[in-house]
């Protein structure tokens, strides 16, 4: 299965649950599933900006450009790590409004079973992104970036899911909710400034030989 094809698919996944999420974080008052909608969300566009990074890297050299676009997998990888770290600050500081404030009621059936939901199909999107070899250090970095977002995503629906199933159980300690968005996008963020760091080392090489 071809690398276009797997991010079609992944691209899919997301745009329906982006969708979902929304309407039942809103629904559910929950911080972190409207979280999670917003980062599928750029995760969609991030695999859109993938796609068109991979066709540019496959046009054959002109005039204009006699090497053609060999690094625009790289730039891609680049834009989608900061695009993901732009995110996350936006969530954490949503997470931090609302411990300060106060939390509101928080629906935790609706959150735990829509985040368990999105987390096994994030599972099975980080799969399909997993199983592909690259030869290009680009296609590598571009790959890891998307595989990166997806794992994360499915990590942070679990981490909300139960979430979810504690405020059910006990039916309160509605303050977990922001508290675990804060969480799960510091985490992503440690991740996406690594990636970064790869992306620029991998710029300043030059472009790579085949």
């Amino acid at each position: 299965m071809s690398r276009a094809v797997r991010l079609w698919i992944v691209l899919g996944l997301n745009l329906v649950l982006v969708g979902v999420l929304v309407a039942v974080g809103i629904g559910a008052r929950s911080l972190g599933v409207l979280a999670e909608g917003a980062d599928y969300l750029a995760d969609a566009a991030a695999i859109g900006v993938s796609l068109l990074a991979i066709w540019l890297s496959k046009r054959p050299p002109t005039p204009a450009r006699p090497l053609g676009y060999p690094k625009a997998t790289t730039w891609e990888a680049l834009v989608n790590g900061g695009w993901l770290l732009i995110l996350t600050g936006l969530v954490s500081a949503g997470a931090i409004d609302r411990l300060v404030a106060g939390t509101k009621q928080v629906h935790g059936l609706p959150v735990l079973i829509v985040s368990s939901i999105a987390a096994v199909v994030m599972v099975a999107g980080a799969l399909i992104l997993g199983g592909d070899d690259h030869e290009d250090e680009g296609d590598k970095l571009n790959m890891r970036a998307v595989l990166l977002d997806t794992a994360a995503d499915a990590a942070a629906a679990a981490a909300v899911a139960v979430t979810g199933a504690i405020i059910l159980a006990t039916g309160g300690l509605y303050w977990l909710d922001p508290t675990v968005a804060l969480l799960v996008s510091a985490v992503i963020a440690y991740h996406a400034v690594q990636l970064l760091q790869r992306v620029v080392v991998a710029l300043r090489a030059g472009v790579p030989k085949h």
